[in-house]
């Protein structure tokens, strides 16, 4: 999996190296193990989905937690940067290691007592997920996971899934 997530230096900003997963969406062999494993954060020791509902984080979240969502018997829920949701939604505003940002979701999207898993590419500074794990819990809901393609430990993103089982599937 490795060789196939490609280091885009300087990009968004100098001095940020951005991972390209678009190689290993593109390998289907790949893909498909990397949503199998992702998809196992949402199960029980008898293989069961535990989840009601899987939220992606724009943009790439999107592209893995809808997958997973279909391999759980879940709904899948997007959340969007701000102003892309048509209807009424609770909103959240955190810095990332190069910005800041404002998360949306849509207030019905999520009904209290929903069970939820997390989905992104990145854990970075862990921004976005706290931010995610705010929205879920203003509709009612309850984080009972977070899963992610990497981690750049580095940035110490683990702290926005303390109490929350974090499942990785590459540390760089």
């Amino acid at each position: 999996m490795t060789r196939l997530v490609v280091d885009v230096p300087d990009y968004p900003e100098p001095g940020v190296i951005f991972k390209d997963i678009t190689p290993l969406l593109a390998d289907h062999t790949a893909f498909e193990q990397t949503i199998t494993a992702l998809a196992e954060a949402g199960l029980d020791q008898s293989e069961h989905g535990v989840v009601d509902k899987v939220v992606g984080m724009e943009a790439r979240g999107f592209i893995l937690a809808a997958p997973v969502a279909l391999a759980l018997g879940a709904g899948f829920v997007p959340v969007r940067k701000v102003g892309k949701l048509p209807r009424a939604t609770h909103q959240v505003s955190y810095d990332l290691e190069y910005a800041s940002a404002t998360l949306e979701l849509h207030q019905d999207a999520i009904i209290p007592g929903d069970r939820v898993l997390l989905v992104d590419d990145v854990l970075a500074t862990g921004g976005t997920v706290a931010a995610t794990r705010e929205l879920v819990a203003s509709c009612g809901g309850t984080v009972v996971g977070v899963a992610v393609l990497m981690e750049i430990a580095v940035l110490d993103g683990r702290g926005s899934c303390d109490g929350v089982p974090l499942t990785v599937l590459q540390s760089v």
